[in-house]
């Protein structure tokens, strides 16, 4: 490419910015042509000439202002009240410091040095925002409005450019109260782009483009499927939970859509995941989620829940309330007792080494975990039609057999071995799964706890295996364990011993791998590699375990995480034979065949 080719493109994203920072030549015909039909300039009738042209001295007198849109305006002024065209030339020449102009000349000598042009703009464009950033004055911004008498030229042309607009989205967040902001927001989703600021504060307080990015994310969520969920569901959490407004109105919505069969399931997560998120919000959360749930025909029940929600624990008077209401013939919504708060204190209560309930009235508490956890109820017209109870008796037994597991904390390694069956029964149970995942995370993060153990494979660590066969949804809580487990320093263990235990921790990673959960085990295995702070001779055993696993065809996002690694001389290079004959070498002769474009 060049250079000619290269100003054009390099130029074009950086003329659409305004005022000092334009580098944008203006066509004084058009200038005029605008000037007849709205004259800023009327009020120099009123003006004697000497005002006028001191007026436009100072503008002159001003760095680069002969790069200004402006100045073909004021030097027409300057002329008509009679000024000299020497104190004009003088003042725009001396203060030309050819900003613009300099960059463009940099930009040029770094090509000609080989570095790639689109590295050179992404250099440039970066640096200016940052300047942007750190000058920006809300009020001068605010001011171009009134003065520009609508919507200027150069900011339809600026949010045409992801670079300009990511820009708009950090200086929204940074000043939520800047009018020429919130109005460029607007445009921005006006425009089609209410996919990329689901994450800005400034989208909530206008309820138009608040519902266009609601609508958007949903439906991006609904199309990716799981992968989608676990990469855009933060983002948009923060955003419905930035206030009782927009927490309001977005589950209501959702509320209503949980309602549909087509999508209806997903919603309704989304809905639990939103809610879950807005917990450290205040009361406020709770309440609008029992009154979602039609809680306020159940007073009672609304209140026993409250109650236990706002003070974060269980108690015997309230589950007692909870228990007799669903047991009558005629219980409240299922969805009432399904609030993740709620879950949570269950899950806390009953699956905690060592748990204690009072004996007399732990049927009640696994009956209501169960009896939110399995049954299945339909409404239409918002009467209940259809009540399943079939799988309430076998989840309760389930939860009750891994209740007397878990509460007998004294029980290590082969005492274990004897529950194995029975709690492999009742893993199935998703309910019961997040209650083992949970008791294994207590367990095994206890600092005493592998100073204790004697077996190569702590049994804890082994029963995570078969919680990863039997429950998908549950494969990014393991792994959230998995890394706490693996960065743990485990200064009370011997050098080896710490070792070997974090090659069992990379095997249950490996296992996950297996089972489908692939590119955010190996995203975290490249982070390792990418920070240093890992033993290479882990990363190799990660490596060896997967090879030893895996077959074409391979995914290209597989490709791109995994190929580095396997590059990495200093974590491959005791893996590979002088023939190319070995697990390694097949693998990166059959991605560079097969990846071209990739490498």
């Amino acid at each position: 490419m060049d250079t000619e080719d290269f100003d054009w493109e390099f130029e074009h994203p950086i003329d659409s910015l305004p005022t000092s920072f334009d580098g944008q030549e203006v066509d004084p015909d058009e200038d005029e042509e605008q000037e007849e039909i709205a004259d800023p300039y009327k009020d120099d009738e009123s003006k004697d000439d000497e005002a006028i042209q001191r007026e436009c001295l100072k503008a002159f007198a001003s760095i680069d202002y002969i790069m200004e849109s402006g100045v073909f305006k004021d030097l027409k002024r300057y002329f008509q009240a009679g000024g000299t065209p020497e104190q004009v030339v003088l003042l725009l020449s001396e203060n030309y410091t050819a900003v613009a102009q300099t960059v463009n000349l940099f930009a040029e000598w770094l090509i000609f040095t080989g570095v790639n042009p689109t590295e050179v703009q992404q250099m440039v464009e970066d640096h200016l925002k940052a300047l942007i950033i750190k000058h920006f004055d809300p009020k001068k911004a605010d001011s171009i409005f009134s003065e520009e008498g609508g919507t200027p030229a150069w900011l339809e042309i600026m949010i045409q450019h992801r670079t300009w607009r990511s820009l708009f989205y950090k200086l929204a967040e940074a000043h939520p109260d800047c009018l020429m902001l919130n109005f460029t927001i607007k445009l921005i989703s006006d425009a089609g782009y209410q996919g990329e600021i689901g994450n800005v504060s400034t989208a909530c307080h206008e309820i138009e483009v608040f519902t266009k990015v609601l609508q958007t994310t949903i439906n991006k969520l609904l199309e990716g499927g799981e992968d989608a969920v676990i990469k855009h569901l933060p983002e948009f959490s923060k955003m419905v939970c930035h206030g009782e407004h927009t927490y309001l109105y977005a589950q209501m919505l959702m509320h209503l859509l949980a309602k549909d069969k087509d999508g209806g399931s997903i919603i309704r997560r989304l809905y639990q995941e939103v809610q879950n998120a807005g917990k450290n919000k205040g009361e406020g959360v709770t309440q609008i989620s029992l009154a979602l749930s039609s809680a306020a025909a159940y007073p009672k029940a609304c209140q026993a829940l409250l109650s236990m929600i706002c003070r974060e624990a269980l108690n015997t008077a309230d589950i007692t309330v909870l228990f007799k209401l669903y047991m009558g013939p005629d219980p409240p919504p299922v969805e009432l007792i399904r609030i993740p708060q709620l879950m949570e204190l269950f899950k806390q209560t009953l699956f905690k080494p060592g748990a204690n309930v009072n004996p007399e009235h732990r049927n009640k508490y696994t009956y209501l975990l169960a009896y939110a956890a399995s049954v299945h109820e339909t409404f239409k017209k918002e009467k209940r039609i259809t009540l399943n109870k079939d799988e309430l008796k076998p989840t309760c037994q389930a939860i009750d057999k891994v209740y007397n597991i878990c509460s007998c904390d004294q029980k290590v390694g082969s005492e274990l071995t004897a529950e194995l069956t029975a709690f492999y029964q009742c893993i199935r149970y998703p309910v019961v799964a997040l209650g083992v995942l949970y008791w294994v995370d207590k367990t095994v993060l206890d600092p005493a706890y592998f100073q204790r153990i004697t077996d190569h494979t702590p049994l804890h660590l082994i029963v995570l295996d078969e919680v990863v066969n039997c429950h998908p949804l549950i494969h990014g809580k393991v792994l959230e364990l998995l890394i706490r487990l693996f960065e743990d320093p485990y200064p009370q263990l011997d050098v080896l011993v710490q070792m070997e235990l974090k090659k069992t921790i990379l095997d249950r990673m490996v296992h996950l791998l297996s089972k489908g959960f692939v590119v955010l085990v190996v995203q975290y295995i490249a982070k390792c590699v990418d920070d240093s702070d890992t033993d290479m001779s882990l990363i190799r055993h990660f490596v060896t375990e997967v090879l030893d696993m895996i077959a074409p065809p391979y995914t290209s996002e597989f490709v791109q995480l995994f190929l580095p690694i396997i590059e990495n001389q200093d974590i491959t290079g005791t893996l590979r034979n002088e023939d190319g004959k070995d697990p390694v070498s097949n693998f990166i002769v059959h991605c560079k065949t097969n990846f071209i474009m990739m490498t």
